[in-house]
């Protein structure tokens, strides 16, 4: 299976992909996992993405794309995934539409995950405390909902045309969320 998980920062799509990774026995993708990872190993991408990240800005879709595109290479993806955090842009998705045609397969379905905006909020302020991250202060949780609402939000309207979209309600119990996704796969 090949897909995409969209959803606002906050909205459960880390958690879920590592559980539908394992339920799919696809590899979740996550950008920004990547990025973490290369930002603490202190890499040149890292020190980059870094300064993005910090303001609550999207890393460039050049460097981006370059780092999918490599990902999605890799023999454990040959059979499917799961993409979380890509694509964000219209611009990616034409990208993600060129990667995937050039290996000659399609996406199989795109999961947004809904979720109330104060819930969000809450759940980002919470991550921060625990995770210790920069990326989560308050002024940069909200500046990041409006990036969201105004880049990746509208990926929702070009999935749905697509009869890809499969919207998924994101609040309660992890296991839920779940299996609620699992059926609007048609594997629950």
């Amino acid at each position: 299976m090949r897909l995409v998980l969209l959803g606002p920062p906050g909205a459960g799509k880390g958690t879920q992909a590592a559980r539908l990774a394992t339920e799919l026995a696809v590899p979740a993708i996550s950008t920004g996992d990547i990025f973490r990872a290369n930002v603490s190993e202190g890499t040149e991408l890292g020190r980059e993405a870094q300064a993005f990240m910090d303001a609550g800005e999207y890393v460039p879709d050049t460097v981006t794309n370059a780092m999918v595109r490599d990902r999605l290479a890799a023999d454990d993806a040959r059979g499917g995934f799961l993409l979380d955090g890509y694509p964000r842009t219209t611009a990616q998705v034409a990208e993600l539409d060129r990667m995937l045609d050039a290996d000659g397969s399609s996406l199989d379905a795109v999961v947004e995950l809904t979720v109330d905006t104060d819930e969000v909020v809450k759940r980002l302020a919470q991550r921060a405390t625990e995770q210790h991250r920069s990326d989560d202060g308050e002024a940069v949780q909200r500046h990041r909902l409006e990036v969201y609402a105004a880049q990746t939000a509208p990926l929702v309207d070009v999935y749905a045309g697509r009869g890809l979209l499969r919207p998924v309600d994101g609040l309660g119990e992890v296991a839920e969320v779940t299996r609620r996704i699992l059926a609007a796969l048609g594997r629950g």
